[in-house]
């Protein structure tokens, strides 16, 4: 949800995007999603269409290639950059990040 006069920084916007890309995106998920839908249950959210090693796989797939980004641009920020345009050239037709407060969830200090 956009605050009024939140505006979107583009560039923070292109790397959330391109880590979602390559993080998701281009991981195990992908395999999942080429699959074949289940013709009972698809559309139905009452049933899980994940297993749990399934949703394991995922996530850690996603937190590997989200430390290596996070630690190329601490160590190497030209090849981070790299890696940011790269996955850039899957998100061209995404839609732009909303800023939704709610959805953090470490509660305001009031600093």
């Amino acid at each position: 949800m956009r605050k009024p006069g939140f505006a979107t920084d583009p560039i923070l916007a292109k790397e959330a995007k391109s880590i979602i890309a390559l993080a998701l995106r281009n991981g195990p998920i992908e395999d999942l999603h080429a699959g074949v839908s289940c013709p009972q249950c698809a559309g139905k959210q009452e049933y899980s269409h994940l297993t749990n090693d399934e949703m394991k796989l995922i996530m850690k797939s996603a937190v590997n290639r989200v430390y290596k980004l996070f630690w190329l641009k601490t160590h190497a920020p030209a090849k981070h950059q790299i890696q940011v345009e790269f996955g850039a050239t899957y998100t061209t037709k995404w839609d732009e990040p909303e800023f939704d407060e709610k959805a953090v969830l470490v509660p305001n200090s009031g600093r």
